[in-house]
């Protein structure tokens, strides 16, 4: 379980330190979290831990940690679309920075949350 442990504070850390390299704004905390390698091997690794993390806390840390990234590329892609409008480009600005804001929340609840050895809410 503490190998476990370690691979999950791993995950958050990758995926910290590929949105803090994008602090700059968050259009580039959000490109850099969904396009940085340590993003991408993060993801990679809670696809290859996730079964061993059945019935622990830890497997609400790497579902909090896989829907992160998923619902974050996801609202990227719709905030790319609405660039190809005029109208659509402010409200695209809108969804990036919130996007970019909510990555790094999500990050650092994650963290704090497994500091405590807590779960993630469903």
């Amino acid at each position: 379980m503490n190998s476990l442990v370690a691979v999950t504070y791993l995950i958050y850390a990758l995926h910290a330190f590929s949105a803090v390299s994008g602090l700059l704004s968050p259009a580039l905390i959000v490109s850099a979290f969904l396009t940085g390698w340590p993003s991408i091997i993060a993801v990679i690794i809670n696809y290859v831990k996730r079964g061993d993390t059945r019935g622990s806390y830890l497997e609400s840390h790497f579902r909090w940690q896989i829907r992160t990234f998923w619902f974050a590329l996801l609202w990227a892609l719709l905030a790319l679309l609405m660039a190809f409008t005029f109208i659509g480009i402010p409200v695209a600005i809108a969804i990036v920075w919130i996007v970019g804001l909510w990555v790094l929340y999500r990050i650092a609840r994650g963290g704090l949350r497994l500091m405590n050895a807590r779960p993630m809410p469903w």
